[in-house]
């Protein structure tokens, strides 16, 4: 039985929900961002994500080779394991953002996405959307894919059915009755998740692909456009120490939730000051640029860089005229100038 009714809430924990629930009314009521823009943030964002959930669990990728993988999906043929990890999350990521409200917690709407997360991946075939059969453990791998070692123990294969089927049960059940704050419920839902490792394989990436479809359904819509993945994946260490501290103590009297509750709180609070200083960027630029800066601006976000030859095919015009923009957008802190001489490109600050 989960004993949700322990939860310590420290007054950071509350300062945190409250600052989360702020930006959350904001954003609702947030009209002045166009659909352009809009759709932009969220390309980034989504990009980031799938780069960040897969290299937490050892993939080498970056973000410009999974944007280059997104824009070449409709081969679906992906000839390194790498490859076909990101094309299923991107896939699944899809599938959340468009269909969320269709996508009730059960044990078979989670297996379908956990088939769905494998559905190109080979080796995976024979386990995909089917719970474990033998024991694993939870793995942390370092930034170049190297393991680092067991971080924790995980529910048995005989135990995982009825343990998974009372997770979810539970956690429909409390959702029901709005007893726990939604982003409490969640957080207790996706440590106990992972604790369970319900999977033979995929349980790291199902359980933030559920944690995004979890907090759409409970009202929290800007989460499309700020990647939470990309700040677990930047604060590795202390993603895998809460995990170890609270999964440790679950099935006991007294579960500890408090340190992995901390830790997602502060990781979501994250995500809501980085789309913060995002939204207020875009503002700055449709406010004060002049069109030829926005273009160049744009085009700079879309493909993470952008220089010289860009931007005069992208716009027609002159190389000197390209290169006052490009100052004053240096200095006043919209790009950065990298590389020198010939191979000057240019990203966003």
């Amino acid at each position: 039985m989960i004993r949700s009714d322990a939860v310590h809430i420290t007054p950071e924990i509350l300062a945190l929900i409250a600052g989360i629930d702020e930006f959350k009314g904001a954003w609702r009521a947030l009209g002045t961002l166009a659909p352009d823009r809009l759709s932009a943030l969220r390309r980034v964002a989504t990009i980031e994500s799938i780069g960040s959930s897969t290299r937490i669990e050892g993939s080498r990728l970056s973000d410009r080779d999974v944007e280059r993988l997104l824009s070449n999906l409709q081969i679906k043929s992906f000839t390194t394991r790498d490859e076909q990890e990101v094309a299923g999350y991107a896939g699944v990521m899809e599938l959340v953002f468009s269909s969320w409200q269709d996508i009730a917690l059960t044990e078979n709407h989670v297996k379908q996405l956990h088939r769905d997360l494998l559905t190109y991946s080979e080796k995976d075939a024979w386990h995909r959307g089917n719970y474990k059969t033998s024991t694993n453990s939870v793995v942390a791998f370092d930034e170049d894919g190297n393991q680092l070692g067991v971080v924790f123990a995980t529910a048995t294969p005989f135990d995982t059915q009825p343990l998974m089927t009372e997770l979810i049960t539970w956690f429909n059940e409390e959702r029901a009755a709005e007893r726990l704050h939604p982003l409490l419920l969640i957080g207790i839902w996706v440590v106990v998740f992972l604790e369970i490792h319900p999977f033979q394989d995929g349980n790291g990436r199902l359980s933030r692909v559920l944690t995004t479809l979890l907090l759409l359904q409970a009202g929290y819509a800007y989460v499309p456009y700020s990647s939470l993945e990309s700040v677990i994946e930047q604060s590795k260490e202390a993603y895998y120490l809460a995990l170890r501290q609270t999964q440790g103590t679950i099935r006991s009297d007294a579960p500890n939730w408090q340190p992995w509750l901390t830790f997602f709180l502060r990781a979501l609070a994250e995500q809501v000051r980085r789309l913060n200083r995002k939204v207020e960027r875009e503002r700055l630029v449709l406010a004060a640029l002049p069109e030829l800066s926005l273009q160049i601006v744009e085009f700079t976000r879309e493909h993470g860089r952008i220089t010289m030859g860009d931007a005069i095919r992208l716009t027609g015009s002159s190389r000197n005229t390209l290169k006052q923009h490009f100052r004053a957008l240096v200095e006043r802190g919209h790009l950065e100038q990298q590389g020198s001489g010939r191979g000057v490109w240019y990203e966003l600050k």
